[in-house]
């Protein structure tokens, strides 16, 4: 009986981890994909109007979206009580820069963007603060874009390609470790202070995840 309701809450985490994975995953896709591409064709009127009326629906479900995949993630590797797999290892820690990044820097930044639109719907001027608000949260967005190719494929590798997500952290070379995890906190400062490159395009930032991914598969496999 213990057997199986320690299966079953994990089973609970799990499915509450991937429905709010979706949720997160597919508006920050539809953001960077779909939305911002619009806001370059857009005129000013229906553009100010969708941050007004729209970007704040979808930035709710987005931000707790990010909070649930996070927490049911946190609690679910305690429940499951397991040697933690290179898959589990990567994907974890990408997925933790990422919520940090919607919480610290995008949420905070779309905020001043929001208020500024606010401000000039209602007839007065637009916060000077906002153009740098957006491009703070818009280079953290497209880092979370493209960190979140990966972060699914080792998610996904940890359960159906334990050949690929071989071995534990303990078991892992130091230069192995090293390599990865520079890799990693590099485009992780890039999102913060840097700048997009060739992110910039919605088939560079895909581009930038595949390659990514393939570096990081690699130094795994190699080394």
């Amino acid at each position: 009986m213990e057997y199986l309701s320690h299966y079953a809450v994990a089973f609970l985490l799990r499915w509450i981890h991937i429905l709010a994975g979706v949720t997160w995953i597919g508006l920050l896709w539809y953001f960077n994909f779909v939305q911002g591409e619009y806001f370059k064709e857009a005129d000013g009127g229906a553009k100010n109007d969708a941050i007004r009326k729209l970007v704040p629906r979808a930035l709710w479900w987005f931000r707790w979206g990010a909070m649930f995949t996070f927490l049911s993630g946190v609690l679910l590797l305690g429940a499951l009580h397991q040697a933690l797999s290179w898959g589990i290892i990567i994907g974890a820690t990408l997925g933790t820069i990422m919520f940090l990044n919607v919480w610290l820097i995008i949420w905070p930044n779309q905020k001043i963007v929001i208020a500024s639109a606010e401000q000039v719907a209602g007839g007065g001027e637009a916060n000077p603060a906002a153009g740098g608000a957006l491009a703070k949260a818009g280079l953290a967005s497209r880092t979370n874009t493209l960190f979140s190719i990966p972060m699914l494929f080792f998610m996904a590798s940890s359960v159906h390609l334990p050949a690929i997500s071989r071995g534990t952290l303990g078991q892992a070379s130091t230069l192995e470790m090293i390599v990865v995890f520079a890799i990693i906190a590099a485009l992780a400062i890039n999102g913060v202070v840097g700048k997009q490159g060739p992110m910039t395009s919605v088939k560079g930032v895909i581009h930038m995840g595949l390659l990514l991914t393939l570096v990081l598969f690699l130094a795994v496999w190699f080394l």
